[in-house]
């Protein structure tokens, strides 16, 4: 006899462990998300208004007609959202961030008419306080971004429709790094390879980063948990021990077999900062140091990941796996 959805087991060996839709499935975290579900043997549905695979939904969560649709019409046991804005680009009101609120609100209701969902993961973001911030609670936001804020709205939509009435949680990624990122990290790691890049002092600068396969593991992990360890909680999603700026670096310097890394003082650091501040000042905004970036460098964060280790337990890859499979990947783009 066939399985019906709403008999699927969540957090138990099946051959289908459950139905899950993805929203954002075609992001930097989406595709990894999607790789570990089906390695996890979950049916999977991508929904995503630029789908990266023939089989996605193609749909904007902006449009509340054809969301309610296809959620309802995919009828999965599951929701992982990640769909959004994500860029810090808006500077003037949270209108530009629509998709992080709007959005938010028009799959809260999509899910409440659809009576397979058992369980949603609503993702959020670290930026809800700025970075360096620990907060004292769940609901103490310090965000200093419109970014951040719009991701304020997001948590504060969910907990005020109790997840649309399934079981839910937040998660809030941190930084994420790995096979897949963006143009900008990529930027980043080619000035290693190429020699550009220099340390600022000598460390170490503590960061809680996130490698991609490791978070797409926590992410499965919310998911097949009993409802009990994750109902109504706020999950930060990274790597358990944080990372030393500077040795990470270095890790990629010697993957790359590229030249070490030289370490310049604080204050010429600033003095250089300064300069790009004034480049970037008369229309060359892609100058690649300038006082926002250095204090990016400079601002240590590490947030108590013991209660997303208790729920989610052992990591699949370290730092130096995640390295090393980074460059490759890097290399395999460069040489297409």
């Amino acid at each position: 006899m066939a399985t019906r959805s709403s008999d699927r087991p969540i957090g138990r060996d099946s051959d289908i462990c459950m139905k899950v839709l993805v929203t954002g499935s075609s992001g930097f975290i989406g595709q990894a998300l999607v790789r570990r579900l089906r390695t996890e043997h979950c049916a999977v549905v991508g929904l995503d208004k630029v789908p990266a695979d023939a089989t996605d939904i193609v749909c904007d969560i902006l449009d509340a007609d054809r969301l309610t649709k296809a959620v309802t019409g995919a009828a999965p046991d599951a929701v992982v959202h990640l769909a959004a804005r994500i860029d810090l680009d808006e500077k003037t009101d949270l209108s530009g961030y629509t998709a992080n609120i709007e959005g938010v609100e028009n799959l809260v209701q999509a899910v409440r008419q659809t009576p397979s969902v058992r369980r949603a993961i609503w993702t959020s973001s670290q930026l809800v306080c700025r970075v360096g911030y620990v907060p004292t609670s769940d609901t103490d936001y310090q965000a200093d971004t419109l970014y951040g804020k719009s991701k304020v709205r997001t948590e504060e939509i969910v907990r005020s429709s109790d997840g649309a009435g399934r079981e839910w949680c937040l998660a809030r990624p941190t930084t994420v790094w790995g096979p897949g990122m963006s143009a900008h990290y990529q930027r980043f790691l080619h000035m290693i390879e190429r020699g550009h890049y220099f340390h600022v002092g000598h460390g170490p600068l503590w960061k809680s980063y996130s490698y991609v396969e490791n978070i797409a593991f926590q992410y499965w992990r919310l998911l097949s948990v009993p409802a009990e360890q994750i109902h109504r909680r706020t999950f930060y999603l990274a790597d358990y021990t944080p990372i030393d700026l500077i040795a990470w670096c270095d890790a990629f310097q010697r993957d790359f077999g590229s030249r070490p890394i030289p370490h310049l003082p604080t204050g010429v650091a600033r003095t250089l900062a300064f300069c790009g501040d004034a480049v970037n000042a008369i229309g060359l905004k892609r100058f690649p140091f300038n006082s926002f970036r250095l204090n990016n460098v400079l601002t240590q964060y590490q947030f108590d990941l013991t209660p997303t280790a208790a729920v989610c337990g052992p990591l699949p890859c370290d730092m130096e796996q995640g390295v090393a499979a980074t460059v490759a990947w890097l290399r395999n783009i460069s040489a297409r």
